[in-house]
């Protein structure tokens, strides 16, 4: 059946000019391990028949577009003509696998046929459990004939003596088959290519609507998260640059982000900033026709993710990608308290209270919280793990000794907080 869809491949696409690779098997089942094998070199999958696109679509294997040759409609059609031309059969009294009951009703009615004595498996199983079917209806005398999807099914009725016909699909059914997956394997290309764009929005960069913050440091932070975002483009075949003081973009086609995405259910870039660098990001993904379109989609689902916490890529027509979660409910309404939180307020009250910078070193943290500098470091390696504090680089002096270690508090978080409360 392979060879015969290979033969018939050259001008059967039409002008998508597809270039067919045969995967031939001895058994349906073996489809998945093929699938397997081509991974994702392949546009579109065309399976010879519903069979092995079964087996391959419920062991998960497929993350491309798939179809199949139909073994209905033309199919049955030609398999009841056989049958009704060779007094070997009885289409009335029948077991059928694989195809749905409607469609074979449909098919029966079609050619006047009655469907009163027919028997249907439409559920896929293995080639043991369908040939069972046939032949115990047959042995107990409800069936006279048995018409089959599966080639092993068969070979074995016919060993044990069951009149069996195989369906087979049609030279149009295979054409038709062929042509609907060369337009597949054309969408999927042009949606791989869609434009996209990601909008990465630093809050840590933000102006502060309280106090300004020390340029150097901003400075010295925007430029290894350009850095960063620059080896990450890089590595999706992306590119990077920044828009303004807080804000990144990235330019990409939709199929580097679904691999950087895991397929739009994890933001990307988050982790490995926040890991390196201390630092909360928040991201929006948009499509587009045009670098404009998708931009704006872009902002859109950043302000969407800032709202709702899920949704962070759209699609060319504003509709979210991202695969619908229930956020976790609090028991009240109060924010998720930490060690690192309580601390921030703390340092925030006191740093109010003495119109003081946000940047503390653990002498000063000490100071304000009543604790010794010891005890006050721990408690700001605990804000930066948290995200509530950036490290900025030590501050170097003629003195002797170590140099300060100097935390910029990010107290945005808890306006952040009292804002969403």
């Amino acid at each position: 059946m392979v060879e015969r869809v290979m033969l018939m491949g050259p001008g059967s696409t039409g002008p998508l000019n597809a270039r067919l690779i045969a995967a031939a098997y001895r058994d349906e089942q073996e489809a998945t391990d093929k699938v397997l094998r081509l991974g994702s070199a392949i546009d579109a999958y065309l399976f010879a028949s519903p069979v092995p696109y079964e087996f391959a679509r419920k062991a998960g294997v497929l993350t491309m577009p798939a179809t199949y040759v139909p073994l209905g409609g033309a199919s049955l059609h030609e398999a009841l003509l056989r049958a009704t031309l060779d007094e070997r059969y009885d289409p009335t009294r029948a077991s059928l696998d694989v195809l749905s009951r409607t469609d074979v009703v449909e098919a029966y009615s079609e050619v006047d046929l009655p469907v009163d004595g027919i028997h249907v498996h439409e559920e896929l199983a293995s080639t043991a459990q369908l040939t069972s079917f046939h032949e115990g209806l047959w042995r107990r005398k409800a069936t006279k004939m048995a018409i089959t999807c599966v080639r092993g099914v068969a070979e074995r009725l016919e060993a044990v003596g069951v009149p069996t016909l195989r369906l087979r699909p049609t030279n149009a059914g295979v054409r038709s088959a062929l042509q609907t997956a060369g337009l597949l394997g054309a969408h999927h290309r042009l949606e791989e290519a869609q434009l996209g764009v990601v909008i990465v929005d630093v809050p840590t960069l933000r102006d502060s609507t309280r106090r300004s913050t020390p340029r150097y440091w901003r400075d010295e932070l925007r430029l290894a998260l350009h850095r960063m975002l620059l080896q990450e483009a890089h590595r999706i075949n992306a590119t990077a640059h920044p828009v303004d003081d807080h804000t990144f973009m990235v330019t990409a086609t939709r199929g580097s982000l679904v691999a950087a995405t895991e397929g739009f259910r994890q933001p990307p870039f988050v982790e490995r900033i926040k890991t390196e660098l201390g630092i909360a990001i928040e991201v929006g993904i948009g499509m587009g026709r045009t670098t404009q379109d998708a931009e704006t989609h872009a902002r859109a689902a950043l302000s969407r993710a800032q709202a709702t916490r899920q949704s962070f890529a759209v699609d060319r027509e504003g509709r979210s990608l991202v695969p619908a979660q229930r956020a976790p409910q609090r028991q009240t309404g109060e924010p998720l308290r930490t060690k690192g939180r309580e601390t921030l307020l703390r340092l925030s009250e006191k740093i109010a209270e003495e119109d003081a910078p946000l940047v503390v070193d653990a002498e000063g943290a000490g100071r304000m919280l009543g604790v010794t500098p010891r005890t006050a470091r721990r408690l700001l390696r605990t804000l930066v793990e948290e995200g509530l504090a950036w490290p900025l680089p030590p501050n170097r002096t003629l003195q002797p000794g170590r140099p300060r270690q100097l935390y910029r508090l990010i107290v945005e978080k808890l306006d952040k907080d009292k804002a969403g409360k």
